[in-house]
């Protein structure tokens, strides 16, 4: 009778852990990039990734998911049988038996806790503090966060903000900030980038542009930076700005700049899948949000040498040394924002000293450094 030798692969196979990333869409977002972004940078031979999310419509980084060879689950569809996608996800999950369930978003998280029951093991990430997140998907979540086996948070400001309602007996899993980031080898620079980017948006070469990048929502609050870029124009004539994203207020913000007689100065770029070309158009980048994790965006326009200006939100002040690799304002200081602007625009050896600045902090923020932490999360939280 002839012996059967188990090989190398066939063994390293068989004892790869399983692992669900679950998100809610794949569109043109931070925690999305995050995702496709850190798929790229895991070890395949330890670990058998595949990715589900809800939304059929948000799918722009499946391709780029899949052609990492991960495989992609749509669990939404159209019409009143979304709903149901807690069964598709229980059925997928049972036929695959997933080690691990990477969850990203309160409310996607917290029913994805519930349908999967304790199988598996559960990670999840918090993309931005419990205040910004709507009162059905903070109650979601803390009722189910004893389910966790371990949280990552991507900033201090994050994981500060993780409390459950004192009424809600829980147990936390432990928490652990981990700063997440960018692929630094996409990065574009230099003049030919600046006039290519340039050229796609439709600027001058005279044009001191400010732009910024995020869904048009209340969230970002890009109301804010019209209503700065308003008043600093009015002091600074050829000063444009760039919006890098579409959204529920885009209708909105388009009759502001109109009201403000501002609408020839300021370009509606809609979602684009060409952001780091675009971004070396820009002489200012600005995030004026009223809440924020930590940037991806931002992080992307520090790494491209642009000058950073933000409001000192959430996880913002850990990206940004004020005075030093970009300029922070309070939240809701419009005023303020206005003149840093003008200030920044008019000084081309500040923005040139800010822009060095923040590449080089940008440096500290590698997605290949998160996604060796994460697997070394995912044996821990493993049994033995």
């Amino acid at each position: 009778m002839g012996v059967h030798v188990i090989g190398k692969t066939e063994n390293a196979a068989s004892q790869r852990v399983r692992v669900l990333w679950l998100t809610k869409g794949l569109g043109r977002g931070g925690v999305e990039r995050l995702i496709a972004s850190s798929i790229r940078h895991f070890d395949h031979d330890r670990f058998d990734l595949e990715v589900a999310y809800l939304l059929p419509g948000e799918d722009d980084f499946v391709g780029e998911i899949a052609d990492a060879g991960v495989h992609v689950h749509c669990l939404g569809r159209s019409g009143w049988s979304n709903v149901l996608w807690p069964l598709r996800l229980w059925r997928i999950a049972r036929k695959r038996r997933y080690d691990i369930v990477h969850t990203h978003l309160p409310l996607t998280a917290s029913i994805a806790r519930v349908a999967l029951g304790r199988r598996p093991r559960f990670v999840h990430t918090e993309h931005n503090v419990w205040p910004s997140h709507r009162r059905p998907s903070r109650w979601a979540n803390s009722l189910t966060f004893g389910r966790n086996d371990a949280v990552v948070a991507v900033s201090t400001s994050v994981a500060q903000s993780i409390r459950p309602p004192r009424v809600i007996a829980t147990r936390l899993a432990p928490t652990e900030v981990l700063l997440h980031g960018i692929n630094l080898d996409e990065i574009s620079l230099g003049a030919r980038d600046r006039t290519c980017g340039r050229e796609a948006l439709g600027l001058s070469a005279d044009d001191l542009v400010i732009g910024t990048v995020g869904n048009l929502s209340r969230k970002k609050n890009q109301a804010m930076l019209i209503r700065a870029t308003a008043l600093a124009a009015q002091r600074v004539p050829n000063s444009r700005l760039v919006l890098i994203g579409d959204g529920p207020l885009d209708s909105e913000l388009r009759r502001l700049a109109e009201r403000l007689g501002i609408a020839e100065r300021v370009i509606f770029a809609g979602s684009r899948r060409d952001v780091l070309e675009l971004l070396p158009a820009l002489d200012v980048f600005c995030l004026s949000s009223h809440f924020e994790g930590l940037s991806i965006a931002l992080v992307e326009a520090m790494a491209t040498g642009i000058a950073c200006v933000a409001t000192s939100v959430g996880g913002i002040p850990e990206v940004i040394e004020q005075g030093v690799s970009g300029l922070l304002v309070p939240d809701g200081a419009t005023l303020e924002l206005a003149d840093t602007l003008e200030l920044v625009l008019r000084d081309r050896s500040l923005r040139a000293e800010l822009g060095q600045a923040g590449r080089i902090r940008a440096s500290a923020f590698d997605i290949r450094r998160a996604a060796r932490r994460l697997q070394v999360l995912y044996e821990e939280v493993m049994p033995a």
